[in-house]
């Protein structure tokens, strides 16, 4: 429990610096996704809190925009609402966090094999740049952006074979399997795993062999799931 707390002390002292200024333009999809982006990050903690007026403040907003970009975090799973009372970000749902994984690898598995059929090399170069990006974050300690680039990267592969619109499905259902990794990312050998599956998946494709493509592939996206129990044990409170 301790290093929880501990946890959510230090994510709460970055809060100033991820606040934005929203510019023009649609200001609840602005803040709809910099919020998201908040509670992604833990920044926004599960449980926590969350004031309209406060928000709207930090944003220098209405609160008009600021609760219909709430609305769309409840539709998201992200907020649960009680009317005429309060807001708080959802406790982290595991279940909800597997039904979204095996979407996830039901469209990514069908995204390697039409790779490899395709002859695919020449369509992975974005994929390869972000690996190599990814490297240099992990080399700087910068575990922000090399998630940034986690997600890049399998938005990579799936804007190369025409289904990029697929990954954005995807992502839109992602919060709860992302807190997860979130609190996985730290863990010893995890970001160096993450790496090396990547590596593997694009060589898998440059080979043309689609059983190891999808062999690592299932094992790239069953790594945080298989750790669930431990993290539910060091972060209760999140659950």
């Amino acid at each position: 429990m301790a290093e929880s707390t501990d946890t959510q002390t230090k994510m709460r002292a970055g809060l100033a610096s991820s606040q934005k200024t929203i510019k023009r333009g649609s200001a609840s999809a602005q803040l709809h996704e910099a919020l998201r982006e908040r509670i992604i990050r833990l920044e926004l903690a599960p449980g926590e809190y969350l004031s309209r007026s406060e928000i709207a403040a930090q944003y220098g907003v209405s609160q008009t925009p600021v609760r219909d970009a709430m609305m769309r975090l409840e539709e998201d799973g992200l907020l649960v609402i009680y009317p005429q009372s309060k807001t708080i970000v959802s406790k982290i749902d595991v279940s909800h966090a597997q039904e979204t994984q095996f979407l996830r690898l039901s469209i990514e598995l069908e995204v390697v094999r039409a790779l490899v059929r395709q002859e695919g090399s020449a369509k992975i170069s974005k994929a390869r740049t972000c690996l190599a990006l990814q490297r240099a974050a992990l080399e700087a300690d910068d575990l922000e952006e090399f998630s940034r680039l986690d997600r890049e990267y399998h938005a990579a592969l799936c804007e190369a074979v025409g289904v990029g619109a697929l990954w954005n499905i995807v992502t839109a259902r992602s919060g709860h399997i992302d807190r997860l990794r979130k609190l996985n990312l730290p863990d010893p050998g995890k970001s160096a795993s993450i790496l090396s599956c990547h590596e593997r998946i694009l060589d898998a494709i440059d080979a043309r062999d689609d059983r190891y493509a999808e062999e690592v592939l299932r094992e790239h996206l069953s790594g945080t799931l298989s750790q669930v129990d431990q993290i539910i044990e060091r972060y209760p409170g999140y659950f």
